[in-house]
């Protein structure tokens, strides 16, 4: 393993700096790096390779030899949500398994999910990924063992290699805690919250009375193979077996008729999760292998007997679906997990600490966006369309009314990132800032990727910069998310393949141009309606921000929306980040923008013609920049210049 070299004298008064305030911590090998990422899975591996992109020198530290966590070492191989939304890092590596399978449809093999794949391919399409950023180092096999902190600040943490027992110190000027609990906030104690919250602290519409330590069910997931009929794969029998512990797993085999929560037939309950290749991913919630434990409130020793007892409860699963269910010929498959079980390297946790940020993402921000106190809206860095998703049916002492609560599609606010009151650490994956209720949602793997390449450009701009993650301003972090293809509001009808794509994102999340949401089945949507026309009184409204008071209750005109723009400029001269319009004559201006409509692609410039949302949109991005040359709070509102 080499140590990333530090060929600048402020680099190694840095070293020193560190060393000095860690005491026995550095009796192991250190390395320091600009960047350390904890955990290379879902959200780690992209926060990685999104930091190394941005020139910054980036270790990720990841216990096992996979990369990608819950849709590889996990098996949840199947991603839910954002198919039409294609982003970001998540975009790119489903562009590399379409190449790898043959086309998109070669990956919509089971009904759960748009993008299903074998485990193994995406923990090597992550690792080539991952290969071709010269400033990413990967270590594998190493636990997280503790974290180093100095008044507030952390500085790194310590490793302990899985198999040797061998602990090395990693120094970093950012952290990012991408570990599927968040055991390095735990760790460093930062402030964080477990289970549900009572409906009187978030004031979410649920009957929650009392706040609880209620976390979600996990799974151990198995990926079964089809070896052919006639070949028989049955398990030994295993202990403590009753094929009544899933009764009404499917409709063939239902004693008690209130407990089916799935009326499907076993090949379609297996069809739910089949993959590429003659492959079934074994994930199902309804009287399958769902487990109820909380870790997160037990030792090592606990947990690692808890973790044995959801893997027997997944293999007596795969036993009656042999031997009850009659499919024989599907075994565990034997070219999938470097294990000797032949199980995934981890369980499938949907729910650990939950970070206490600088907000909190809770459901009325996502039900109502453009309602709330709070613009999180306006500081969105990733996106989701999931519903709602809690598993609960394992716990008797859980609620069980949380399933696909009705919300649109969302993005999540940077400052569920942020801790306060502390420096040097960046939480994501499903630790981030967000009420039991939300986890729901924004658990799922696309958020999750998108959540974690945020992380990254966070983490990077603070090292560019010298600056702790609080002090970044969100415009700068969305701009690099742009320039990545990533989405930072969730507008499903104008799609990154648009040439507006991007002024359609920034003018969003000003504000000044509202989608409506809606929940639909199981992906939600939230419409800019870019054809659309738009009222006077309503442009008004969000344009006060600017300094427009003008109103009418006519629609726009292209004229209005020109004469807008030129207002707002007499008003706002200083503010406004460029000078090639002229913003002293208004008819001038006028002529401006008639030589640019058609370079824009659009037609019919007449000033008594309605403006289209999308013409208004990009007129608004190209005139006045309201996106950079207006900047916000992490709660969404306008900074005084």
């Amino acid at each position: 393993m080499t140590l990333f070299k530090t060929d600048k004298m402020n680099k190694i008064f840095a070293f020193i700096f560190f060393v000095s305030t860690i005491g026995t911590a550095i009796a192991q090998p250190k390395y320091m790096v600009d960047v350390l990422v904890v955990g290379g899975g879902t959200s780690g591996i992209a926060a990685g390779i999104q930091s190394a992109r941005m020139g910054v020198k980036t270790m990720i530290v990841e216990e096992t030899p996979w990369l990608g966590g819950m849709i590889t070492a996990a098996g949840v191989a199947a991603f839910d949500g954002n198919h039409q939304m294609p982003s970001g890092i998540w975009s790119e590596f489903r562009e590399h398994l379409y190449k790898s399978y043959g086309g998109a449809k070669k990956v919509e093999t089971g009904w759960v999910s748009n993008t299903l794949f074998e485990p193994h391919v995406g923990d090597s399409i992550f690792k080539m990924m991952a290969s071709k950023c010269s400033a990413l180092q990967v270590l594998y096999h190493y636990r997280f063992v503790k974290a180093i902190v100095k008044s507030n600040t952390v500085l790194g943490g310590v490793f302990e290699h899985t198999l040797t027992g061998k602990q090395i110190t990693v120094l970093a000027k950012q952290v990012i805690d991408a570990t599927e609990l968040g055991d390095v906030m735990a760790n460093a104690k930062i402030p964080f919250n477990v289970g549900m919250e009572a409906n009187s602290l978030t004031g979410e519409n649920v009957t929650v009375t009392e706040t609880n330590d209620i976390i979600q069910d996990l799974t151990y997931v198995a990926i079964l193979k089809d070896y052919g009929i006639g070949v028989d794969c049955t398990l030994v029998k295993p202990d403590n077996y009753d094929p009544m512990e899933f009764d009404c797993c499917c409709n063939e085999f239902c004693g008690t008729s209130s407990k089916l929560y799935s009326n499907v037939t076993a090949q379609k309950m297996l069809e739910y999760g089949k993959l590429p290749n003659k492959k079934y991913m074994i994930n199902w919630p309804s009287n399958g292998n769902d487990y109820y434990v909380n870790l997160l409130t037990i030792n090592a020793g606990q947990q690692a007997i808890e973790i044995s007892k959801a893997k027997a409860k997944t293999l007596r699963f795969i036993y009656y679906i042999q031997t009850r269910l009659g499919f024989k010929h599907l075994g565990l498959a034997d070219d999938e997990f470097p294990t000797s079980d032949r199980l995934p390297l981890i369980p499938y946790h949907r729910e650990g600490r939950r970070l206490a940020g600088i907000v909190r993402f809770k459901v009325q921000d996502i039900a109502k966006p453009f309602e709330q106190k709070n613009a999180l809206y306006r500081t969105g860095i990733s996106v989701g369309d999931y519903p709602i998703d809690h598993h609960h049916r394992q716990n008797e002492k859980a609620p069980q009314h949380l399933d696909f609560y009705p919300v649109p599609s969302f993005n999540v606010p940077l400052g569920a990132l942020i801790p306060p009151n502390y420096t040097g650490i960046i939480v994501a994956e499903k630790g981030i800032s967000v009420s039991n209720l939300v986890n729901g949602s924004t658990r799922l793997q696309p958020c999750v990727m998108l959540t974690g390449q945020a992380a990254g450009v966070l983490a990077a701009l603070c090292v560019k910069q010298n600056k702790p993650a609080v002090q970044i301003p969100v415009r700068q972090v969305q701009s690099v998310l742009l320039d990545a293809h990533a989405y930072i509001m969730p507008y499903f009808d104008v799609p990154a393949s648009s040439i507006h794509f991007a002024a359609v994102q920034r003018i969003g999340a000003t504000g000044i141009l509202k989608g409506k949401g809606v929940p639909y089945k199981w992906a939600n949507q939230t419409w800019f309606n870019p054809d659309s026309t738009i009222s006077n009184a309503v442009f008004a409204d969000g344009f006060k921000p600017f300094g427009f008071v003008q109103s009418n209750t006519n629609n726009l005109t292209i004229g209005d929306a020109i004469s807008a723009v030129f207002s707002v400029t007499q008003k706002n001269k200083s503010s406004i980040s460029q000078t090639k319009w002229n913003l002293n004559n208004q008819q001038a201006l006028i002529e401006q923008i008639k030589m640019k409509w058609a370079e824009w692609n659009f037609t019919n410039f007449n000033i008594n013609r309605t403006i289209t949302r999308l013409e208004l949109a990009v007129l608004l991005d190209s005139t006045i920049h309201p996106f950079e040359s207006w900047s916000i709070d992490h709660h969404g509102f306008y900074k005084k210049s």
